[in-house]
Parts: C-alpha cells; structure tokens; sequence
C-alpha cells in the first residue's frame, strides 16, 4: 500500500532530525526514533520504515546532501517522499548550518594502533533506479549547496587523512615483515608538493611502487568524490601501481576500501564544471 502525505512527513520529519544530531555530533538512537515512529503510521512495519529511510538516504544522495550513514541509500522510491524531502531541505536553515559546518570543520588524524579492520570492501558500481515521473514539478532548493566539494576543499580533513594512510601503510608493510620497506614509505604531497597524481609512496611486497592517492570524507560510503584530470591521467598511465583509498566516516570511525587501477573502471565519473577561455 502506498504511503500517504501524513506518513511520508512524519517519516521525513523524523529522518531529519536524526541527521541533524548526526551533523551536529549529538547522540541518538535509531531503534528508539524508528520504533516512536510506528506510532504516527498506518500499521507499518519496522522493516518498512527501514526501506523508507534508505530512500530517503538516496534522494539526499541525488540533491548532494549529506545522509544518516547506517541507512545506505536505496534507490526506486516515491516521487512524493523526494516532493517532501525537498521542501523540507528548502526551509531547513538549521540542518543546511549543521551541514556547512560538517563539511568545513578542521579535523585531526586519529590515532589507531590496530588497522586490522580498516578495510572494507568498496562499493559496487551501479546505477540507482527511480520510479518514472509524468510530473515536470521540481521545488528549488534555494539553499542547496555543494556539500560534497565543500568538503573536498576541506584541507585539513585531507591532510588528516592522508597522514592516516600513512599510518596504515607503515602498518600493512610492518605486518607484512617488510620494516625496511615500511621506512621508506613517503607523504609524497607534502615532500615533493600536490600535483603528482598522488599523496603517498609505498610499495608492495615485492618492492614495487605503490602511488597512493587518498580521498577521505567525514560522510558515508557511497559520498561522491572529485578527482582532478592529473590525478585521472596519473591512474591510466600507472594502473599497475595506482591505488585510491576511500577514508569515510572518518571523524567518527574510520573505514576504508581500496581501489587499484583506473578510476573509471570503478566509478561513473561525471564532468561537473568547464573552463571557459578566448583564445
């Protein structure tokens, strides 16, 4: 049965608040929200309410909004649930604050003795399907930003996580009882500068070069990254050796999955902007 404006708002409503103390950093429980919602639906399960949740993880995927990071985006969703979460996102200041300062805020390496569980694998590359619309409604979201590149410009988020790769890479290779190769390991992008198509030296086993090029966000798996044309280039020219860490949910607790070789064969890489010149 499909959902109705009184439950797809209840359903919003709750969801944001949730991410609004996740943005925030404040504490909250999934299981308490999900089971208090019931209360406001009509005879929904649970398991419901998860999907719903998901689908709206996907539409604030789409609009370049942060989302909860326990609920993976989900595509195939109702064109009212995205009606409703747009209006919601147009006259929220207070979640677009708490999203602007999740993007910008300073962050610092955390410290991990035990990287054993870092690696997780990556995600798969896929499209998201959506339920086909008649309907040329679109409500603007005026205060709709680039979260994402906000983000990306973040430069202490990104040396923090590079300094974080770092450590894993003397980890991996001391684990591996290559000390003399974990020595020699090199944050490239601060010794010899940006520019190279990558952020760190290491090398496998066997002594080969690996060229490191880090990518990290505070957000969930599946958040969008930018990746320069050098660093693209670099990743063809290099395939054997090229290798991009993922770091997410890294302010709170650290993961990462790896991906070796061209970017493209593992992402849809999508132009978002043009130089425009005279000559």
């Amino acid at each position: 049965m499909e959902w109705d404006r009184t439950e797809v708002e209840a359903t919003v409503a709750d969801y944001l608040h949730m991410l609004l103390l996740e943005l925030s950093g404040q504490s909250y429980n999934k299981t308490t929200h999900r089971r208090g919602l019931l209360a406001k639906l009509n005879n929904r399960t649970e398991g419901a309410i998860e999907l719903k949740h998901q689908n709206i993880s996907a539409i604030l995927l789409e609009l370049g909004f942060p989302w909860i990071p326990g609920y993976k985006p989900r595509g195939h969703y109702q064109l009212l649930l995205r009606e409703v979460v747009e209006y919601r996102i147009a006259q929220d200041h207070l979640l677009d604050s708490a999203a602007l300062t999740a993007s910008s805020t300073p962050a610092v390496t955390p410290l991990i003795e035990d990287f054993s569980k870092l690696l997780v694998e990556a995600p798969r590359l896929a499209t998201t399907a959506r339920e086909p619309s008649n309907s040329h409604y679109r409500l603007p979201v005026p205060q709709k930003r680039d979260y994402f590149e906000r983000e990306a410009r973040n430069a202490a988020l990104g040396c923090a996580g590079e300094e974080f790769v770092l450590n894993f890479e003397h980890f991996r290779l001391h684990n591996l009882g290559h000390k003399a190769l974990a020595d020699k390991v090199e944050h490239v992008a601060k010794t010899k500068g940006d520019g190279l198509g990558y952020d760190i030296l290491s090398f496998e086993p066997s002594g080969r070069e690996r060229f490191i090029e880090v990518k990290t966000t505070a957000f969930g798996k599946e958040t969008p990254f930018f990746v320069s044309r050098g660093e693209v280039r670099f990743a063809q020219e290099n395939t054997k050796e090229f290798h991009l860490y993922r770091l997410f949910e890294f302010r709170k607790s650290p993961k990462m999955f790896d991906l070796p070789g061209s970017v493209e064969s593992h992402c849809l890489m999508n132009p978002v902007s043009y130089i425009c010149e005279f000559s």
